[in-house]
């Protein structure tokens, strides 16, 4: 019986043994694994990531032009309607259709034989006034020594004398008939009557013309120079005349002329400028509108008068203003604000003073420094950012002017060998 209980105990013993082991075991792995999870000492923290990067502009102050778009209507410089100045038969046509023709240019035939013999009787009249013009002079010079020698009477010279004037007054009568004559006769060639470009005739061979008023042929409209007619706000030109008053504007170019540029209906703009000739005195009193019209080369013919466009004019300068694109300024009721990037990237909001816009710009007058930057692009950066967070500022670019050749590393790497599995392992 001793035995046996001496042998039971030492059995139980391994048992003991080897699940105080486990344990051990298992704390041991449980230390070592939080152990790991600590930071060794001494080692750096981890590094924060870099500040996002936004695009910014300089503001730069410069002279800037205030461009105004308005609408406006082609003009021909000049217009001649040609009119049948002769009552008669049209029978030609001497000109084609949509032509560029000459000043005196033969235009339109009319019927002249009646002109050409009222012509020849006017001759034949003045023929015969000359006629009897010469015979009272002849007696009238006859008469003189006869009556200083008193073999005539002085009542019969005056006679003669008398005579003599009243065919003389004759002729000259004569030779005016003559003349009209010769100028109705001339009225049966119709003629250009300035150089141009001739539309479509108005009357066909064969029409009656000219019988009882001046019968419309045809119109000659000359369109190098063209001109542009267009109205601009009353409010707007006192405005601008009171701030180039007051030095804060001062004129385009010259003292009577400003640029103009012409936007047509494609949207493209016109490649030759023109000049503003003048500006109307008075206010159109159910418009509130004042006309304007400007002079426009047209050496192609490509503008046809009728036409309507934008007229693009620039009027004044503002003297160091910044210009900004359109993206980087917040326009609320409360003003219009920009955002300031500091040396230290830190941002700000600053109000400023916009007057007009240009080639998807604004113009700034006032609430900017030169050398300052301004943040154009990033905005949607910053909504997962705290307030205050630093940004880095980077020189921004238009997306028209940006540089877009990044898919070459990405099909470099594409077209690049595949590693070998092994070396990948």
């Amino acid at each position: 019986m001793p035995h046996s209980h001496v042998s039971s105990r030492v059995s139980s013993s391994p048992k003991r043994l080897g699940a105080a082991a486990v344990a051990v075991l298992v704390m041991a792995l449980l230390a070592a694994c939080g152990k790991g999870k600590e930071p060794a000492a001494g080692a750096p923290a981890a590094a924060a990531p870099p500040p996002p990067e936004v695009g910014v502009v300089v503001a730069t102050p410069t002279d800037v032009g205030l461009v105004t778009e308005l609408p406006g209507r082609l003009e021909a410089s000049r217009m001649a309607e040609v009119r049948a100045r002769a009552a008669g038969i049209l029978q030609e046509r001497l000109f084609r259709e949509g032509s560029d023709v000459k000043a005196g240019q033969p235009l339109f035939r009319i019927d002249s034989a009646p002109y050409a013999a009222a012509s020849r009787s006017a001759q034949a009249s003045l023929a015969r006034a000359e006629a009897n013009a010469a015979q009272a002079k002849a007696l009238a010079d006859r008469y003189k020594p006869l009556v200083e020698a008193n073999a005539v009477s002085k009542q019969e010279y005056a006679n003669a004398v008398a005579s003599q004037k009243a065919a003389e007054a004759d002729v000259g009568v004569a030779r005016a008939s003559v003349t009209t004559a010769n100028i109705n006769l001339g009225y049966a060639a119709v003629t250009a009557p300035i150089s141009g470009r001739i539309g479509r005739a108005l009357v066909t061979e064969g029409a009656l013309v000219g019988q009882g008023e001046t019968t419309a042929l045809a119109v000659i409209q000359q369109i190098n120079p063209l001109y542009v007619n267009f109205t601009q706000s009353a409010n707007d030109v006192l405005k601008l005349r009171r701030a180039m008053a007051d030095g804060q504007f001062k004129r385009a170019e010259g003292t009577d002329a400003a640029s103009v540029r012409l936007v047509l209906e494609g949207g493209g703009e016109y490649p030759l400028p023109g000049k503003l000739l003048f500006s109307d005195l008075t206010v159109d009193a159910s418009t509130g509108q004042v006309t304007l019209r400007a002079e426009l080369p047209n050496p192609k013919g490509e503008l046809l008068p009728g036409l309507y466009v934008r007229v693009k004019i620039e009027q004044a300068q503002v003297s160091n203003a910044i210009a900004l694109p359109q993206q980087a300024v917040t326009r609320t009721q409360q003003g219009d604000t920009v955002t300031v990037v500091g040396a230290d990237g830190k941002m700000s909001k600053r109000t400023v003073k916009i007057s007009a816009a240009r080639n998807n710009q604004w113009i700034v007058l006032e609430g900017l420094k030169a050398g300052e930057q301004v943040m154009v692009d990033g905005f949607q950066k910053l909504q997962m950012m705290p307030p205050g967070s630093p940004v880095k500022a980077v020189p921004w670019t238009p997306p028209n002017t940006a540089a877009t050749p990044a898919a070459a590393p990405a099909s470099a790497a594409a077209s690049a060998p595949a590693a070998p599995a092994s070396a990948a392992k």
